[in-house]
């Protein structure tokens, strides 16, 4: 099964917005900690490259890191509760079409963890 399930992909005009959203399947199993959960995205040739996650401090508490394209247009935040995290890109520009994945690193019963999503296509065009 998907370990993470992702959602907010599409097809916006540039200047517009898209929210994705990531949510841990219950299905993984027993959830020690998320140390972290974030968001990466890819074109063909190039690696995968970060776009914006929450990394724990502690337990817990969360601090957010992005990546330098990503600074002063996404927001990424999490419920905890959920342990979903959310990506709110704003001023978006077709240099941002990419597959989008998100990521969770997480200790399980004895060791950590890292999970992908299958990727979410966002494709900004006019």
């Amino acid at each position: 099964q998907v370990p993470l399930v992702e959602s907010g992909g599409g097809l916006v005009q540039p200047g517009g917005s898209l929210r994705l959203s990531c949510t841990v399947s219950e299905s993984i199993g027993r959830i020690v900690n998320v140390g972290s959960m974030g968001w990466y995205r890819q074109v063909p040739g190039k690696e995968r490259e970060l776009v914006a996650e929450m990394v724990a401090e502690i337990i817990q508490v969360y601090k957010p890191k992005y990546g330098e394209f990503a600074k002063d247009r996404f927001t990424i935040s999490k419920d905890n509760a959920e342990n979903t995290v959310y990506l709110q890109m704003n001023s978006l520009k077709p240099e941002d079409t990419a597959v989008y994945y998100c990521n969770a690193k997480i200790t399980m019963w004895e060791e950590d963890q890292e999970f992908w999503g299958q990727g979410t296509q966002v494709t900004v065009s006019s």
